[in-house]
This record gives C-alpha cells, structure tokens and sequence, in this order.
C-alpha cells in the first residue's frame, strides 16, 4: 500500500497542472478500466448496443493494468471515471485529500477471479494450496486481499506471489513461475485452452460477497457533470437488465467487439461462469452493509488502519435518481 499512497500523492500534486486546459466535450467520457474482462460486461455491452449513444455519451475506453494505475488515471485529470476496486478510494481518503474520489456506481459484488493451476485436480479442495506458491497480483489490491481472505478461511498456508504486477500474472505463470496463478475470464479460461493450465476454482464463490469493482470519479467532475454520469449510469443498468433476460448468443454476439480475438465459446463460456457466482450487482447503489464488508477485508489484509466512514467515500445520490427515473 505504500508504493501506491506514494505515487498518488505525487499525482495530487501535479493533477492541478493537469487539469488545466483540458477543455473536453462534456459528452464525451474518459473511462479507465482496471482490466479487460468479462467480468465488466455491462460496461461493454453498454458501448457495443449503442446505449451511451443513446444518451449522447462517447466513450473513450483505457486500460490501466491494475487498479492503482486506474486510480492514477482519475487523480490525475487522465481519466474522468474509473472502473476499479474501491479500495483505492478508500486508501486515497486515507490521505485527507479534498477532492477525492468517490463511488458513485457499483457494477461486481464479488470477486471475479478463478483459481488456476498446473495440474487438473479433481474436486479442487483450498487445502490443495497447502505449500504451493500462488502468483496474487498486487499486495493491497482488491485480488490479492479477496484471495488473501479466501485462504485465511480456509486455514491454508501456501505462499503468496505479490512480486508480479498485475497485467503481467498470466505471462509469468505460463512462463513457468508459480504452481497456481489467479486470472479473470476470459484469461482463465484462455489458459486452459492453451493448455497452460486448468481452472479450478472461483475465489468469489469462496470469500462471499464484497463490492468489488465500482465506477469512481472526483467529486469535483460528478458535481459539474451531474446529467452526464446520470445517464452514464442509465446505460449501464440497462446494459445490465439486457444480461440477466437476453439469450445467451445475443449475449455473446453485444460482446464480441470487444474480445476481438476470442472465440464465441470462450466467451459463452466466460459468461456462464460468472451467472454461475452470481457475479453482477442488480444496483448500482453501494450499501453500507456492503462497504463494510469492504473495510474488513481491507483491515484483514493489514492495509487499512484507520476507520473511513462509508459517507465518505460512496455517494449513492444519482445511482438512487437513476433508479427512481427508470422505476417510474
């Protein structure tokens, strides 16, 4: 957690010499996703079925290869909204910052990476961990802690890999390091079929629900683009009800440009996998029942010291108008 307080604050200093100047097209949103999975279908789905457009919303798409780089992008000026783990929020107001930034829409309630490892082993138990080295990605990063929390459960002591940054665990793991990696869909299965590897289990089905992935912006761009992120958010949740009633082909068919390059039955079955744990949020709200679940995990990990109050971070005020304008 240092290194990433460290260079965010660099970036807090220099956002306002970012900032200025930028003069961008209001409808026009700068979105810094975190990684490129299925497990964000309702982002893509939203682009490739023309809802934003619906909404006079362009969306410029990024990745930033972990959440702290997404959350560089926000902080910044780089990025008018992010799509990571809101635990980077909550370390950011850790740092007292004013304009910090805060939920304003959650879309996972759960962890959406699998379990993959070496060997195809039958009725995949957690104590098949024991001893092994297992590449988690980034120590204090919503991966890591969720499958830090999943093997503190299950009293397993095997090694975590911290020294591998995020968009670099797949290579590693099928370079040869680490008897199991953790990997999001359609990477996970992608492995498989390269025959890298074999996926055992869901990390999310195990540690239970937490609010994983969230939409995040300054409080200062939700405050002078309140129509903008109302309707951003509009997009997404008929993004999302278009997910849980389509067919699973039409489904395939809203994604596939934006998985150039995976075939169709790996990301049906990418799709299954994720119906499978009950992977999406129905609502964009954020309880704070589910921030708490959030705060504990944290504090498990050892990153979070410090109580910061749910208000503090998680503004639910368009996500509860976005909903009570399409209920009525």
């Amino acid at each position: 957690m240092k290194k990433f307080l460290i260079a965010i604050l660099t970036l807090i200093l220099l956002a306002p010499l970012t900032l200025v100047g930028c003069g961008n097209d209001k409808n026009v949103v700068r979105v810094n996703e975190v990684t490129h999975s299925i497990f964000y279908a309702p982002l893509y789905i939203a682009i490739n079925n023309g809802y934003f457009e619906e909404y006079d919303i362009e969306i410029e798409l990024t990745n930033g290869g972990g959440s702290d780089k997404s959350m560089t992008a926000v902080v910044s000026g780089t990025a008018d909204i992010g799509l990571m783990g809101p635990e980077t929020a909550v370390y950011v107001a850790a740092q007292g910052r004013q304009d910090l930034p805060v939920v304003f829409g959650q879309i996972t309630k759960r962890d959406g990476s699998f379990i993959v490892g070496r060997e195809n082993i039958e009725n995949f138990e957690w104590s098949d961990l024991e001893g092994k080295e297992i590449l988690g990605g980034r120590r204090g990063g919503m991966p890591a802690m969720m499958l830090e929390y999943a093997i503190k459960q299950n009293n397993v002591n095997c090694t975590i890999n911290y020294d591998i940054a995020f968009d670099n665990l797949t290579g590693a793991f099928m370079g040869g390091t680490g008897d199991f990696v953790t990997a999001f869909e359609p990477v996970a299965s992608t492995i498989e079929q390269n025959g890298k590897g074999y996926v055992l289990a869901s990390v999310g089905a195990e540690s239970g629900e937490v609010p994983f992935t969230a939409f995040m912006a300054n409080r200062s761009y939700i405050n002078n683009n309140q129509e903008t992120v109302k309707n951003f958010l509009k997009a997404i949740v008929k993004a999302y009800n278009f997910l849980v009633s389509a067919n699973i082909d039409d489904i395939v068919d809203s994604l596939r440009p934006s998985f150039d390059g995976t075939s169709d039955l790996l990301i049906k079955q990418s799709i299954q996998s994720y119906i499978a744990i009950d992977a999406w949020s129905s609502s964009p709200i954020m309880t704070e029942v589910a921030y708490n679940n959030l705060i504990k995990v944290l504090k498990n990990s050892e990153t979070l010291t410090a109580d910061i109050a749910y208000n503090t971070i998680v503004d639910n005020s368009i996500a509860t108008l976005v909903l009570q304008e399409l209920t009525a």
